[in-house]
């Protein structure tokens, strides 16, 4: 209980640093008065109405999806150093945002974001279907190695789409970074509830996916149907991560190194975990966008970058300690 006490203030208080800190310093009195009575003619009120606060919602949605679909893809391929992106999901919303920004020229962010989502989920499927989904034998490798290929693919069709057209490098480049600076921008009621979609039914199938955790002939024998559990993760994943992408860009590395650390919090429990690694990914995605914000002021650091500089490290160090037969 105590460990759960320190991750919702962590989650308050990087809600609070996020919505207060910045370039301009915004007092508790002026946050009040700008929600209470709101005055379009003050730089404090639109900065905190129209800047800040659509930045904030954005890096809590963003942050508790990945961290979400982070524990869900290490929980299905039972790999401590899996990513939402193993799925291709960040490398198939590349590819729709390129594939648009090809045929509109320079789209604003609410098309490219609803280009984005499907072309996740695009991707989501394809992995499920040549991994061995539809003929209901895909085992957590093949999904892996599905993914890994076909995000290859598509990030080599993506690069060679950006040199041959040289005008979508500059819309493609910043989308791919992985920023909450255009919140404003992108659909975030629509895309926070397929967030909360995603969650939902991720929190459904927790303990069925605990079971398959158990090996495919076990699970069956506790009544588990593999197949079903596997097309429900995914989907969720796909909402999840499909969200995220679509507000903010891929956000790199978040959904590996939250989940090592919720385990710590929560337990070996999936359900839990889950919830600890969405509350955890949103603190740690907007204290990195708050850092990116400040190192540099006025000048800004994406969040992607920052997530980036501190997931590297925590990759190295997570594949250090695991034994040679900790990846399934």
């Amino acid at each position: 209980m105590k460990n759960w006490i320190w991750l919702f203030l962590l989650l308050c208080a990087a809600l609070g640093v996020s919505l207060f800190t910045g370039v301009r310093s915004i007092s508790l009195d002026q946050a009040l008065q700008a929600f209470i009575a709101p005055d379009n003619t003050d730089p404090v009120h639109v900065a905190l109405l129209y800047v800040r606060f659509p930045r904030v919602i954005a890096g809590l949605v963003c942050g508790a999806a990945l961290g979400a679909a982070g524990m869900a893809m290490q929980a299905l391929t039972r790999n401590p150093l899996a990513d939402p992106g193993i799925l291709g999901v960040n490398a198939g919303a590349a590819f729709a945002v390129t594939i648009g920004a090809l045929l509109a020229g320079r789209a604003d962010g609410a098309l490219l974001a609803f280009l984005a989502f499907p072309g996740a989920a695009a991707a989501s499927v394809a992995v499920f279907a040549l991994g061995g989904g539809l003929r209901g034998n895909a085992s957590p490798v093949r999904l892996t190695l599905t993914g890994a290929a076909l995000s290859a693919l598509l990030v080599s069709v993506v690069t060679a789409l950006v040199l041959m057209r040289g005008e979508t490098l500059e819309v493609v480049r910043f989308w791919v970074v992985g920023s909450l600076a255009e919140a404003r921008t992108r659909p975030l009621l629509v895309m926070s509830i397929g967030a909360v979609a995603g969650g939902a039914v991720l929190l459904a199938v927790a303990t069925k996916l605990e079971a398959l955790a158990l090996g495919e002939t076990l699970s069956r024998g506790l009544g588990t149907r593999p197949r079903q559990v596997q097309a429900a993760v995914l989907v969720a994943v796909t909402l999840l991560t499909g969200a995220a992408v679509a507000i903010a860009g891929p956000i790199a590395f978040l959904g590996l190194m939250v989940p090592p650390i919720a385990r710590r919090i929560a337990g070996a429990s999936l359900r839990p975990g889950i919830l600890a690694s969405a509350m955890l990914g949103a603190a740690v995605l907007l204290l990195a966008d708050v850092a990116g914000r400040l190192l540099f002021a006025p000048a800004e650091i994406q969040a992607g970058i920052m997530t980036a500089l501190i997931g590297g490290p925590v990759f190295v160090l997570l594949a250090r300690r695991l034994s040679p037969g900790a990846i399934a």
